[in-house]
C-alpha cells in the first residue's frame, strides 16, 4: 500500500493551556514513535496548507466562520464552552489542519496514494455548524467528505467514527443527507449525549445514520461483534465511493477520559476491515483523521499501528 501522512509542527501552535487533555504533546508522542519505525521512510509525506474558506463554508456558517477569527484575533481563551480552549493561533491552525485533510483527499483522488491519515490537531467531529464543542473548531472530515462530493463528483461517502465520544457535529450535519452515511460506535452514555440507537437519521436521511453505542467496560469482543455484524454488512451495502475514518484513540483502555477497554491491537483490525470495505466498494479510497486519544503513550502506540496496518496490509 502507498499511504500519505500528513504532520506538521504547525499544529502545534495551537494552545489550549496548562492542564488540557487536547494538548500539544499528543501529537508530538505519535510522531516520536512513527517515525522511529522502519517503514515510515515510505510514507508519502504531505505539507499541509490552509484550506480555502469556500470549502470551510459547505459546512459551516460564515459567520461563525468570522467568530472563530475574531475570537483568536483578539486573544480570547475560549470559544463557545469552557472545554474548547483557544490562542491566537488557534484560527490558522484549524485552517491548516482541514487544508492537511483536503490534501490527503487531493492524493487519493489522484491516484498517488492507497489511503492517507492526518495527524492533525484540532480534532473537528463534535463542531456543529455554528457551534464549537469538545476541544472542536472546524469539523474536517464532513468539510472532507463534500469536498469529495463537490469537487471529485463521489456520490455516496461512508463516515465511520471510532472515537470514545459520539461525534455529534457530523450526524447532526448529515443527518438529513442520505449521501453520506455517518457511522458511529461510542461509549454510551457519555459526552456529549448524542448517538442513541434510535438516532438514524431524519427526512431524507433517515437510515443513513447509524450507531452503535457501547456501555462503559466493553472492549474488543463487543466491538468486533458490532463491526462484522452492523457496521462492515451494512456499510458494504451503502456501496461507498471513499470511506472516512473519524480516528480517536480514547476508547483504548487506558485513556483518561472513556470507560471503554479497547487494545492497541483492537485499531489494527478496525483498519483492516475498514480497508477491505474500501478494497470492495471504492478502489480502496480512504482517508483517515486524527480526533480524540489522550494518553500520549497509549495514543502514540494506536496511531502508529493504525498507520502501520494502512500502509502494509
Amino acid at each position: 500500500m502507498n499511504t500519505a501522512f500528513i504532520y506538521d509542527p504547525i499544529f502545534l501552535n495551537h494552545d489550549t493551556g496548562t492542564g488540557h487533555p487536547e494538548r500539544s504533546q499528543r501529537l508530538t508522542a505519535a510522531y516520536d514513535l512513527i517515525s522511529s519505525q522502519a517503514w515510515f521512510n515510505s510514507l508519502h509525506k504531505l505539507n499541509p496548507k490552509k484550506a480555502e474558506l469556500d470549502w470551510v463554508r459547505e459546512i459551516h456558517d460564515s459567520a461563525y466562520i468570522d467568530r472563530v477569527a475574531q475570537a483568536c484575533e483578539q486573544g480570547s481563551r475560549h470559544l463557545d464552552t469552557p472545554d474548547v480552549s483557544i490562542c491566537r493561533a488557534s484560527y490558522d491552525v484549524a485552517l491548516n489542519a482541514v487544508g492537511g485533510v483536503l490534501a490527503v483527499a487531493d492524493e487519493v483522488m489522484a491516484n498517488k496514494v492507497d489511503n492517507g491519515f492526518a495527524m492533525i490537531r484540532p480534532p473537528g467531529h463534535h463542531a456543529e455548524v455554528n457551534l464549537a464543542m469538545g476541544f472542536c473548531l472546524f469539523n474536517s472530515i464532513a468539510i472532507a467528505a463534500r469536498y469529495l462530493q463537490k469537487k471529485y463528483g463521489l456520490e455516496r461517502i461512508v463516515i465511520l467514527d471510532w472515537d470514545v465520544h459520539h461525534g455529534n457535529g457530523t450526524q447532526h450535519i448529515f443527518e438529513q443527507d442520505s449521501s453520506v452515511f455517518y457511522i458511529s460506535v461510542h461509549q454510551f452514555p457519555h459526552y456529549p449525549g448524542t448517538g442513541a440507537l434510535a438516532e438514524i437519521g431524519i427526512d431524507e436521511g433517515q437510515g443513513a445514520t447509524l450507531n452503535c453505542p457501547m456501555s462503559p467496560g466493553l472492549g474488543d469482543e463487543h466491538y468486533r461483534q458490532a463491526f462484522k455484524e452492523i457496521i462492515q454488512p451494512r456499510a458494504k451495502m451503502f456501496a461507498p465511493d471513499a470511506v472516512l475514518i473519524s480516528a480517536g484513540f480514547d476508547a483504548h483502555k487506558a485513556d483518561p477520559l472513556g470507560e471503554i477497554n479497547l487494545e492497541t491491537q483492537s485499531y489494527v483490525w478496525m483498519t483492516q476491515m475498514m480497508m477491505e470495505l474500501a478494497d470492495q466498494c471504492c478502489e480502496g479510497r480512504l482517508i483517515s483523521v486524527l480526533e480524540g486519544g489522550y494518553d500520549l503513550s497509549a495514543l502514540a502506540e494506536s496511531v502508529t499501528q493504525h498507520v502501520k496496518a494502512l500502509s502494509q496490509s
